[in-house]
C-alpha cells in the first residue's frame, strides 16, 4: 500500500481530509509499552489547526480515539488502531472546484489516476490533516524511544528568508524540550518574532510562504542500518516525503557539502572518554548509510501553502480551457511550524523500526 510504510513496525494512515474520521494501524509496536496519554496528548496539540493566526481557522480537537492495541494504557501486542474524528470539515468550500485543479495540489494527478472519483474536499488523502494520525504513531514511537535513552527533536530552520541558528554539534533531551514548549519552534527568539512578521505579511497580501524544518535523534549507538538502498537515509527519505509539502529533504551539510572540499568536509575522528567520536559532524551522524554514534542530523524543506486567495490560472477540465481560479476558505500561510512535530514523528516512526529490526539490545 502506498500510505504504508515501515518493515517489523507498519504504520498504515487512512481516511480523508472531509471524511468522517482520519486515522492510523500499527502493527508490530513491542509489547508491555506504557503510553503516556497526557504526554501524547501535548506533542499532538503542536501541530493541531486553529491555535493562532498563522495558522488556517479550521478547529479540531484531535483527540484520537484508541480502537485496539492498548489494554490498561499498556501496548498488548494487537495491532494498534485509532481514529481521530472529523468535526470541523465545510466541505462546500471546494464544491465549485471539481473542475478546476487547483496549482501545486493533487487535485489533477488524483483526477487523472482515479478517474475523477477521488475525495479531494480539503485535498482528501493529500491532506496535511492526515499528518495527525502520523503524530499518533510519531507520538508513541517516542516515548519508546526514550525509554532506551534515544530522543528526537525538531525545530524551524528556516522561514521564507529568515533562517534560525542551527542545533549545536551535541543537541541534548532539554533542548529539544525547551523548544516543544514554546509557541513558535525556534532556538532564537528573536529570529522567531522575524519568521512569524514573515508569515504574517504573506497572509496579509493572500499569499503563502515556506520554510525548512532541522531535526535531530541523539542516542543512537554506532552500527545502526546498511549500505546501499537500505541506509538511514534511504529509509527515513522516503517516509519524510510521505509528509504533505515536503519537497526536499538532506542529511548533515546536504547540499553545502558539494562546495567544499574533502579536506573541508571530513569529520575527523577522536577518542574520548573511551568512546569514538567526530569532533564535526557534516555527514549527519551517517556513513555509508549506517550510524556513526553521533547525532543523526536532518532538514526538510516545506513548500508554500498552495491555497491561496489570490487570483490564479488553472484549465476547466470539461470544456479544455484556461480559466482564473480564487480560492476561498480556511487555509495557513505558511505549514512549515506545523510540520516540526511531523518531522519529529515520522523520524521516531523509522528509527524505532529500525531499532526493531536490528535490535541492538535495545529491545
Amino acid at each position: 500500500m502506498s500510505s504504508e510504510f515501515g518493515k517489523l513496525l507498519k504504520v498504515s494512515v487512512f481516511g480523508q481530509s472531509h471524511g468522517r474520521a482520519i486515522g492510523v494501524n500499527i502493527d508490530g509496536l513491542p509489547a508491555g509499552e506504557a503510553i503516556d496519554f497526557d504526554e501524547l496528548y501535548i506533542f499532538m496539540s503542536r501541530r493541531k489547526p486553529g491555535k493562532d493566526p498563522l495558522s488556517t481557522a479550521r478547529r479540531e480537537d484531535d483527540v484520537p480515539v484508541f480502537l485496539s492495541g492498548i489494554e490498561n494504557g499498556v501496548t498488548c501486542g494487537a495491532p494498534l488502531c485509532a481514529i481521530i474524528e472529523n468535526r470541523d470539515q465545510h466541505s462546500s468550500d471546494y464544491a465549485a472546484l471539481a473542475d478546476t485543479p487547483r496549482p501545486a495540489h493533487a487535485d489533477y494527478t488524483a483526477r487523472m489516476k482515479w478517474n475523477g472519483h477521488a475525495d479531494m474536499r480539503g485535498g482528501g488523502h493529500f491532506s496535511g490533516r492526515l499528518t495527525a494520525p502520523l503524530c499518533i504513531a510519531g507520538g508513541i514511537a517516542k516515548q519508546i524511544l526514550a525509554r532506551r535513552g534515544i530522543h528526537v527533536g525538531a525545530k524551524l530552520s528556516a522561514v521564507g528568508t529568515e533562517t534560525d541558528i542551527p542545533f549545536p554539534l551535541q543537541p541534548t533531551r532539554e533542548m529539544f524540550d525547551a523548544v516543544a514548549k514554546k509557541t513558535f519552534p525556534v532556538l532564537d527568539d528573536a529570529c522567531g518574532e522575524r519568521m512569524q512578521q514573515q508569515i504574517m505579511n504573506a497572509r496579509d497580501a493572500s499569499d503563502s510562504v515556506g520554510g525548512v524544518v532541522e531535526c535531530a535523534v541523539i542516542g543512537l549507538p554506532a552500527g545502526l542500518g546498511d549500505p546501499m538502498f537500505d541506509g538511514i537515509e534511504n529509509r527515513l527519505a522516503a517516509a519524510l516525503f510521505g509528509i504533505p509539502a515536503v519537497k526536499g529533504v538532506e542529511f548533515g551539510l546536504g547540499f553545502g557539502a558539494s562546495l567544499l572540499r574533502g579536506s573541508e568536509n571530513n569529520d575527523a575522528f577522536s577518542a574520548e572518554s573511551g568512546s569514538i567520536t567526530t569532533k564535526t559532524n557534516r555527514c549527519g551522524g551517517i556513513l555509508g548509510g549506517i550510524t556513526t554514534g553521533m547525532p543523526v542530523t536532518l532538514r526538510a524543506a516545506v513548500k508554500p501553502t498552495p491555497s491561496i486567495a489570490q487570483l490564479q490560472q488553472t484549465v476547466s477540465l470539461s470544456e479544455k480551457k484556461a480559466v482564473d481560479l480564487a480560492i476561498h476558505g480556511r487555509h495557513d500561510p505558511c505549514i512549515a511550524h506545523r510540520a516540526v512535530p511531523v518531522v519529529e514523528a515520522v523520524a521516531a516512526i523509522v528509527i524505532l523500526d529500525l531499532i526493531l529490526e536490528g535490535n541492538h539490545g535495545l529491545i
